[in-house]
């Protein structure tokens, strides 16, 4: 039997504070097979991310400070999100991580961004989302399983009680 093996891995973080968790097992699960490691941000609609009820663009073990950062431009959220990436990338303590910041719908535009940089695989946070959410806005991991034609890993971030 033929086995491919994985060269490189695809980790996609999000807004959540569980992309920490996400990154390092995506990351830990490249090292242990000697893989490449990008780490994607996809900034979606400028509004979504001027919610009154949380901010979207987290550092590693927080928020980072906002007040610096202007959200309400192309610019100011691809300044915020390289600023979360590097954080991401010095947690992770290895400076061969690439980063990219693509804009899009997010499930298109992490396997059009994984079909770009050939990766063997795509590692993703499964958020429990109310349903209501789901019905309305959909879910961004149900529709990369849907069109994926390579391997996703999922990182299962439901809070417990």
């Amino acid at each position: 039997m033929k086995t491919n093996q994985i060269k490189h891995v695809l980790i996609a973080v999000d807004y959540d504070p569980t992309a920490q968790m996400v990154a390092e097992q995506g990351f830990s699960l490249a090292k242990s097979m000697g893989a490449e490691v990008t780490l994607l941000h996809v900034i979606t609609d400028p509004t979504y991310y001027s919610s009154t009820e949380f901010s979207p663009i987290l550092g590693i073990g927080g928020y980072i400070e906002t007040a610096q950062i202007q959200l309400d431009t192309v610019d100011g959220l691809r300044n915020a999100a390289q600023h979360f990436l590097d954080k991401t990338k010095r947690h992770l303590e290895d400076t061969n991580i690439q980063t990219v910041i693509n804009e899009g719908d997010i499930a298109d535009t992490i396997l059009e961004t994984a079909k770009e940089l050939k990766a063997d695989i795509v590692v993703l946070g499964s958020h429990s989302q109310k349903w209501l959410e789901n019905i309305l806005v959909g879910s961004v991991t149900e529709e990369v399983l849907k069109q994926t034609r390579i391997p996703v890993f999922l990182i299962p971030t439901k809070k417990t009680s």
